[in-house]
């Protein structure tokens, strides 16, 4: 949730972890603080809101040093204020502290640390966590050690700087949180993600759980250097890897926001999530990650598919694309609730996560659990080297690209194309689709890019659509959608409830006379997922009934349609497709109504208030 930023080396550490904390601000932006080393003592400013206010104390207050840590905070234990704002430092101010994650026996250690004589002035962990610390180093008269033996009683999950006043050193680590850290030339950045490294150097480690990094400024020479060891003080050798991320994929690039540039982004990057894969109509698939599991998707008994937010819509797409194409059972489920209705898992199942981040907890944990039970663990992700591809016995990246707008947008349209990939291939093995199915199927998908950009030429007038649905009154929406537009509409409600504050609901089209339909007035617009598929007469019906009772309809349908324009009060167009290609076009217009509404109320659309993009606790 919270990001974490920490520099040594001969730079301007100052510097380095502001720019590197305004890459992070989509994991938390409740508060910011910052601790530099100014002569032989860490000194700290901390502030309640964005970055940009912890860029203005420092510049009233400038810290100048070579070493340094940063945090941006989603807050989890205590309010948005000064006293919960990160970092913390231990009682006698020996050590300073930043941490991503949740302790969960923080009350019992609290406990302990107050018969000690330590003092609390948050209402955080992580302050219980730098204090638990400090008792332990001040046992062992060694940061390491210290470190070390304190973490052995912690339940939960952290991502951790802890610099040391008299040692000069900083230590790294990490157990179900995001971690990586950038070796440069005579410096060491250290980050929750690769995006405040890659200015810098493309050399990057990303840390194992129960990794402990001792990043020491005076190291061989005039340099510093890194030592990695296990939780049993065995040593590692860290293995690198070159990031190839583009500094332009994290700049807004002329966009008023990341979140409009991340939607017109969207041909682009379902073209690269094909390409290589997506082949000649009578060759199969090149798919070369996914081979040395094939024997097993294609043996399923049932898939699972598990998910949080946006990907669990995009799960369900894929429940009917799977079983559309492979005539294989699918389940879906959040995977927040996955693990408690005590799911039977059989060996030989498969379960797919869905994940943009690769960090979500909650599907880490449903994959720890499906794995203990003989499940086949098969990952679709767009962060290169995350936990989830890592923990996973295949799978595939999506390649979107770094997608910074708290709100999901080309990273789905990335995902569904990578199922509808994955479920092509397996159909074709299967003999479950014709050769004729196969090669219009994949015809199709090659041509999503060019109709995609054809949909985004229509922005403007989708934007005056929004203008007219961003006054006061339309406080309430309901999205309406069957079959595989039914998660278009669930998605399509959450993206406005993200961005824009405006209550919204998706439902299936056929449900909405079982209670939503008692909602529907002049006040409440209904927007109808409504291309031309096998169940369009029934939608039309279900548009009649809302025009019957006095409400407002925005329709997306195919374009040509002439049936839905006559009914509905606004009409937006999208090529045709295969129906079973249709969410990725879809789902575009909608994307950009939620934008637009949300920049005419004064909302921040990247950052949503509340919400942070990666969601690392449970």
């Amino acid at each position: 949730m919270c990001g974490i930023v920490g520099y040594v080396g001969h730079r301007d550490a100052s510097e380095i972890v502001i720019g590197g904390l305004q890459r992070l601000e989509y994991r938390g932006y409740d508060s910011a603080g910052i601790s530099v080393r100014v002569a032989d003592n860490f000194k700290t400013i901390r502030t309640v809101g964005a970055v940009a206010k912890l860029e203005l104390a420092l510049e009233q207050e400038p810290l100048s040093g070579t070493v340094g840590i940063g945090h941006t905070r989603w807050a989890t234990h205590g309010e948005p204020a000064i006293r919960n704002a990160h970092p913390h430092t231990s009682n006698g101010g020996r050590l300073t502290l930043v941490h991503n994650g949740i302790i969960e026996n923080y009350e019992t250690l609290k406990t302990k640390l107050i018969s000690e004589g330590y003092e609390f002035h948050s209402d955080t962990d992580t302050e219980v966590l730098v204090n638990w610390i400090d008792l332990f180093v001040a046992k062992n008269k060694s940061l390491v050690e210290g470190v070390r033996m304190a973490l052995k009683e912690v339940v939960g999950a952290y991502a951790l700087l802890v610099t040391d006043r008299d040692s000069n050193d900083i230590i790294a680590v990490r157990k179900s949180s995001p971690l990586c850290i950038g070796v440069g030339d005579g410096e060491f950045i250290i980050a929750s993600d690769a995006t405040p490294i890659i200015p810098y150097t493309r050399d990057i480690v990303y840390l194992e759980d129960d990794q402990l990094v001792v990043i020491s400024e005076t190291g061989v020479g005039p340099h510093p250097e890194m030592s990695v060891i296990d939780m049993d003080r065995k040593a590692i050798t860290p293995k690198m890897e070159k990031v190839m991320m583009e500094l332009d994929s994290i700049e807004k690039g002329g966009y008023d926001s990341f979140m409009l540039k991340e939607i017109n982004e969207q041909p682009d990057t379902v073209a690269n999530c094909l390409r290589g894969r997506l082949t000649p109509d009578d060759e199969p698939l090149m798919m070369g990650g996914v081979e040395n599991v094939m024997p097993q998707l294609l043996r399923a008994q049932k898939i699972f598919i598990i998910a949080c937010g946006t990907s669990w819509h995009a799960a369900l797409i894929g429940k009917t694309i799977i079983e559309t194409l492979c005539r294989i059972p699918v389940e879906v489920d959040y995977a927040s609730e996955f693990r408690y209705r005590k799911p039977i898992i059989k060996q030989g199942d498969v379960l797919m996560s869905i994940s943009q981040s690769g960090e979500t907890a909650d599907t880490k944990a449903a994959m720890e659990m499906a794995k203990d039970k003989g499940a086949t663990l098969f990952g679709i992700v767009n962060v290169v080297g995350s936990s989830i591809a890592r923990m996973s016995d295949s799978g595939i990246y999506t390649h979107s690209g770094v997608e910074i707008g708290v709100a999901s947008t080309k990273a789905f349209t990335g995902q569904l194309a990578a199922i509808t990939l994955i479920a092509i291939k397996m159909a074709k093995q299967l003999g479950s689709i014709t050769d004729e199915n196969h090669a219009d199927l994949k015809r199709a998908l090659s041509l999503i890019p060019e109709k995609m950009a054809k949909v985004l030429e229509h922005t403007e007038s989708i934007f005056e659509i929004a203008d007219e649905y961003s006054k006061p009154e339309y406080r309430d929406f309901l999205y309406l959608g069957r079959g595989i537009n039914f998660p278009i509409a669930l998605e399509g409600a959450l993206k406005l409830k993200e961005v824009s504050y405006v209550h919204a609901e998706g439902y299936p089209a056929g449900e909405m006379k079982h209670g939503p339909i008692a909602l529907v007035d002049e006040n409440c617009p209904s927007v109808f997922i409504a291309p031309t598929d096998k169940s369009y007469d029934k939608v039309l019906s279900n548009m009649q009934e809302i025009k019957a009772r006095g409400g407002r309809v925005v329709a997306i349908v195919t374009e040509g349609d002439l049936g839905m324009s006559k009914i509905a009060d606004h009409v937006i167009e999208v090529p045709k497709t295969d129906p079973l290609l249709t969410p990725m076009l879809t789902s575009i217009p909608l994307q950009l109504l939620s934008y637009r509404i949300a920049v005419n109320l004064g909302r921040d659309v990247d950052k949503p208030r509340n919400l942070a993009k990666s969601v690392t606790v449970e």
